[in-house]
């Protein structure tokens, strides 16, 4: 068996799996810029919103830092992976980029 790998015939956001007789190219974990292989442990930097922990790319808690991120009257922080977004708290509705009572 050829080690295609070796020459790096994948994409940046890929890594190469090198099978009998051939090779194939899996896409890296989402919260990777590049990798070595499967999963957040095997980045090679971090994407955006993640933050390398325990050798692993974890995700940002954005809601739970210091310096709030949804700083608009009656809105809540949300995590998501890699990010966040705001969104009005129970109760209240977004009308033209204001949260206002329902």
């Amino acid at each position: 068996d050829l080690d295609e790998c070796a020459t790096s015939p994948c994409k940046d956001h890929q890594y190469c799996l090198n099978t009998d007789g051939s090779f194939s190219c899996k896409a890296c974990d989402a919260s990777c810029v590049g990798c070595t292989g499967e999963g957040s442990e095997k980045c090679k930097t971090c994407a955006s919103g993640y933050v390398k922990e325990d050798e692993k790319c974890t995700d940002i808690d954005e809601c739970n830092l210091p310096e709030k991120v949804c700083t608009k009257e009656n809105q809540d922080c949300v995590n998501t992976s890699g990010s966040y977004k705001c969104v009005c708290s129970e109760g209240y509705e977004d009308k033209d980029g204001t949260c206002v009572q329902t």
